[in-house]
């Protein structure tokens, strides 16, 4: 008589090991094992370098403004000018200044510094009229107690093109000193600060050396230089670097070494 003992349970069955197959060393083994860790490690490297480049790309704009120079106080056209204004064309910009050009207005010097609005409006009123120009060439106008007024329309804190040096009005800005400064003529140092100060001011932005030579494209023949020649001159030049003319006066071209020097420490060059 047959035992009925139930089914029988079915054996469980190891995969079969190829034959002449090795198994791998235990260092191996290991490595495989630690492959995920690894991974996770990489990845925190890759993290972390990422940030570095990222922290690094956000740094590169600071160390370009490491130059710049802060806006010294100006006066704004309106209070100068006032109602007198004429009619105009929409003011012309450039993408930014590299250079700043320095002139005197052939004015009297012996004014009063609370007349200087007046003296302005007078200097206004004769380009506009007897020469036809569109607004005053200078961008920015000093008197000799050291006070800056806006001069050109168009924006203080803008790269606005000006009409004030022949063929080189474009990328620059004109600085006009308030009076004539011919040879002999004492130059003030609040006249010559204040100049400076607009220069760091102004060149800071483009991360210009006030003391460096910088390229300017002639834009006409009429300057010392053809058309389309291109032109090495001082980041803070006189007028007569780029024409043919006396401005600023002797006496204030032989300050704008020293100007080039203060605007450099302004920017924090010295």
């Amino acid at each position: 008589m047959r035992v009925f003992r139930g089914p029988r349970r079915a054996r469980e069955r190891r995969p079969a090991r190829i034959s002449g197959a090795a198994r791998p060393p235990a260092a191996v083994r290991a490595l495989l094992g630690a492959l995920p860790g690894l991974a996770a490690v990489a990845a925190l490297f890759l993290c972390a370098d990422g940030v570095q480049r990222a922290a690094d790309t956000q740094a590169a704009p600071a160390a370009a403004d490491r130059y710049a120079a802060p806006r010294p106080d100006i006066v704004p056209r309106s209070v100068w000018l006032g109602d007198a204004a004429r009619a105009q064309p929409a003011p012309r910009y450039d993408d930014q200044v590299v250079a700043v050009f320095v002139h005197h207005t052939d004015t009297p010097n012996g004014y009063d510094c609370a007349d200087v609005p007046a003296i302005l409006r007078g200097v206004y009123q004769g380009q506009t009229g007897a020469r036809d120009w569109d607004d005053i060439g200078y961008n920015f106008v000093v008197d000799r107690c050291g006070t800056i007024y806006e001069g050109r329309a168009g924006g203080i804190d803008r790269p606005v093109t000006g009409a004030h040096t022949q063929g080189f009005n474009h990328r620059t800005t004109g600085i006009a000193a308030l009076g004539t400064y011919t040879a002999g003529v004492p130059v003030p140092a609040e006249l010559t600060d204040a100049i400076a100060a607009v220069a760091a001011w102004k060149l800071g932005e483009s991360g210009t050396d006030p003391r460096a030579k910088v390229a300017l494209v002639s834009s006409n023949g009429l300057s010392r230089f053809a058309a389309g020649a291109t032109a090495r001159l001082p980041a803070v030049a006189g007028h007569d670097d780029g024409y043919a003319t006396s401005c600023p006066g002797a006496a204030l071209s032989a300050r704008l070494g020293d100007i080039r020097d203060t605007a450099a420490r302004l920017q924090g060059r010295l």
